[in-house]
């Protein structure tokens, strides 16, 4: 069935929520009280919100809801890594939660699909559909503390937010901002600046733009140290090309102070060899970074495999040695296809149930 209510508040922040409600004869402060109801305390049923007015609970009732996307299915790893695959007319997209001892990270996605089309990317093969709202986006939030809380209890809660799942987040810039804003604001989730992440293939007009943004933290997906390689992964490079895009990072660091990470996904004697690794010492050279590696996840039918690890050891030890702060990412929920796009890619590919587990 069809919601035929017009507004669904998950689409509104506090300004927008205040507008609303000074439109219909109700007083602006009010947005403040239920977007704390919403966000910060996870209720979608008006009767317990206590402190909102009789008349405006009425109203809301009548004309609003409080709708998050639907839950097609949750799968849980053995290492408490959780999956989400979520439904709407048009797809499916998906979203993680990554368990740790002091923290609990959301990877949320922005798209149903992408159409950047990296080779090495689930994602990519499934083709564009449609930019995700608002609703969508932070209704991931939304429910992950729901079920997360369920599960673990009240005092456990998503502490930080990476835009690493599917989709180009900056080229669904409005939705985006608008989500990140209620993630950030004090109202709603008040997640710090620094733990909710943004991550690019490098769509650099926009990147431009988040130099005077007092906003999360930027990562960028780089996988190659120089043009043809990179070409060849990332046909967006075609169009702003890497020399292009490590100017923006330059100046991004520059002009904000912060640093940016940079994520390289290592793929078997394609862009792990030493050489490699020396190539992109240069290159990232007068810009405050961190390089994150990140191990291949094979795709059904993709040439692009996984580094092993004697070769992710030393493409490290390489970088660390020319001076640089390297990571490597640890592989969660291998046993779910956590990596972006696989259970949906699974998904399209049966067309058969998986196990649903219920919470």
């Amino acid at each position: 069935m069809v919601n035929s209510k017009p507004y669904n508040l998950l689409d509104y922040d506090i300004d927008a929520l205040a507008d609303l409600f000074e439109a219909n004869g109700f007083q602006r402060f009010r947005s403040q009280q239920l977007i704390k109801w919403i966000h910060q305390k996870l209720i979608d049923d008006f009767d317990q919100m206590s402190n909102i007015g009789k008349a405006l609970i009425s109203w809301l009732k009548i004309n609003t809801t409080i709708s998050p996307p639907p839950i097609k299915h949750q799968q849980i790893s053995q290492d408490g890594t959780i999956k989400w695959l979520l439904s709407s007319a048009e797809g499916h997209y998906e979203m993680v939660y990554i368990p740790e001892k002091k923290r609990g990270t959301l990877c949320v996605s922005s798209q149903v699909g992408c159409a950047l089309a990296c080779k090495f990317c689930a994602t990519g093969k499934q083709g564009f559909t449609r930019n995700l709202s608002c609703h969508e986006i932070i209704g991931q939030l939304w429910l992950a503390n729901r079920v997360v809380q369920s599960i673990h209890g009240k005092d456990r809660s998503i502490t930080n937010v990476v835009f690493m799942g599917m989709g180009e987040p900056l080229m669904n810039v409005g939705p985006v901002f608008k989500a990140v804003g209620l993630m950030l604001n004090d109202f709603a989730y008040g997640l710090s600046k620094y733990r909710v992440t943004i991550s690019t293939v490098g769509v650099v007009p926009v990147m431009k733009k988040m130099l005077h943004k007092n906003g999360p933290a930027l990562a960028v997906s780089l996988h190659a140290p120089n043009e043809q390689l990179r070409s060849n992964i990332i046909p967006l490079n075609n169009k702003f090309s890497l020399k292009l895009l490590l100017d923006t990072c330059r100046d991004y660091t520059r002009t904000t102070n912060r640093e940016i990470t940079f994520e390289y996904t290592m793929m078997h004697d394609k862009n792990d060899r030493l050489e490699h690794a020396d190539e992109l010492s240069n290159i990232l050279k007068q810009i405050d970074c961190k390089i994150n590696l990140i191990p291949c996840n094979p795709i059904e039918d993709g040439i692009f495999l996984p580094s092993n690890k004697k070769r992710l050891i030393q493409f490290q030890s390489r970088l660390q040695k020319n001076g640089y702060h390297v990571t490597i990412r640890k592989t969660r929920g291998d046993d779910i296809n956590a990596a972006c796009g696989q259970l949906a890619e699974t998904f399209l590919k049966t067309k058969k149930s998986l196990v649903r587990i219920e919470t």
